[in-house]
């Protein structure tokens, strides 16, 4: 099967940690197990038949408490669209599993890397993300 697309290349758009306190810090260290992680696909077309396309990955206390911690990461991934009659659904596919299935475990690496480094070092997600089954969840 022939690849319907290429990744050009890839880039950290956007990084950002906030934990305002020391307090905040402690208590996210012990909570930080509890978050859970966010994603966000947009697209931008571009000229000669690239797309940009931003992962946006989100680690976040889902409670509503007054002391969390949150990291995200903005990661963008210029393709270029080999096969020029490809058919929307093929084309969201192709951006909503493939080029996230090729990405996300170096992406996922950084941001764990991240987080590692602002403190918490055994910092692990042990859940895998299956791109195809969002997918279907979103559109079926």
């Amino acid at each position: 099967m022939t690849k319907k697309y290429e990744i050009v290349l890839n880039y950290i758009k956007d990084l950002s940690v906030e934990i305002p306190d020391a307090q905040t810090f402690i208590f996210s260290k012990e909570y930080i197990t509890k978050y859970s992680l966010g994603i966000n696909v947009n697209t931008k077309a571009m000229k000669n038949d690239l797309i940009e396309v931003i992962t946006k990955l989100h680690y976040k206390d889902p409670n509503n408490n007054k002391r969390k911690s949150y990291f995200e990461i903005s990661y963008a991934s210029v393709i270029k669209i080999i096969d020029k009659n490809l058919k929307k659904e093929d084309l969201e596919k192709i951006i909503l599993i493939e080029v996230q299935n090729e990405i996300y475990p170096g992406l996922e690496k950084i941001l764990l890397s991240v987080i590692r480094d602002a403190g918490f070092p055994n910092m692990v997600l042990e859940k895998k993300v299956d791109f195809e089954k969002l997918y279907n969840q979103k559109f079926n």
